[in-house]
């Protein structure tokens, strides 16, 4: 049976809708850097995440070829997540699409090397003739968290934000975004098959100390 993060590792990604403290490890991703409006129709985003799929399905396929890669074991391709910020401001403006900046992953296991990711690259372009020159791959430790399962569409995030946050200052916490630590989202719905009031989203935001 194919190895599924989800389900390994719940903690990470499959909170409650009550809000929780957590301690993120370290994980390793295949990234995109981009900025723009997410909902702009062949925009910057909708590729970036084109390239992130085809990257993680052709390393989650190898097994299949004749490439082989040390350590391999069968998968199921993680969710999309977004790490995501405006820049000189403190919170997010859903009015203002246009000024996000992100980071949009996809989690791979520990056993893809640099070498091993690079191969998935060349395969990719030349197979489907993508620009895979914005990929990178990448190790993200998040440290301490707050996080919270968000039932609706991004739009209404804000509530489940609030409630999350003032939890994090109940228990002792600032909310700790900065240049390096980033308003994280991590995707469990289709938006093209589930209605909005339907999707669920892993939020989490870095925490520290008071």
């Amino acid at each position: 049976m194919a190895f599924d993060f989800r389900k390994e590792y719940r903690e990470y990604y499959m909170p409650k809708t009550k809000p929780e403290i957590v301690e993120v490890p370290a994980m390793k991703y295949i990234a995109v850097k981009g900025k723009g409006d997410p909902n702009e129709e062949d925009g910057e985003y909708k590729k970036a995440i084109g390239v992130l799929y085809a990257i993680a399905y052709t390393i989650k396929m190898s097994k299949k070829g004749d490439h082989r890669m040390e350590g391999y074991f069968d998968f199921v391709v993680p969710p999309l997540e977004g790490f995501w910020w405006q820049e000189d401001r403190t919170g997010i403006d859903y009015s203002r699409k246009d000024l996000f900046q992100w980071i949009s992953v996809i989690r791979v296991p520990d056993f893809v090397t640099r070498e091993e990711f690079d191969w998935a690259v060349s395969e990719v372009e030349r197979k489907k003739h993508l620009d895979c020159s914005k990929a990178e791959l990448m190790e993200i430790e998040e440290g301490l968290c707050v996080q919270i399962m968000h039932e609706g569409s991004f739009d209404s995030e804000g509530e489940s934000i609030c409630v999350m946050d003032g939890f994090a200052a109940d228990q002792g916490y600032d909310i700790d975004i900065s240049n390096t630590r980033h308003h994280h989202e991590i995707y469990h719905s289709d938006a093209r098959r589930v209605a909005p009031d339907k999707w669920k989203t892993v939020i989490r935001h870095p925490i520290k100390k008071v």
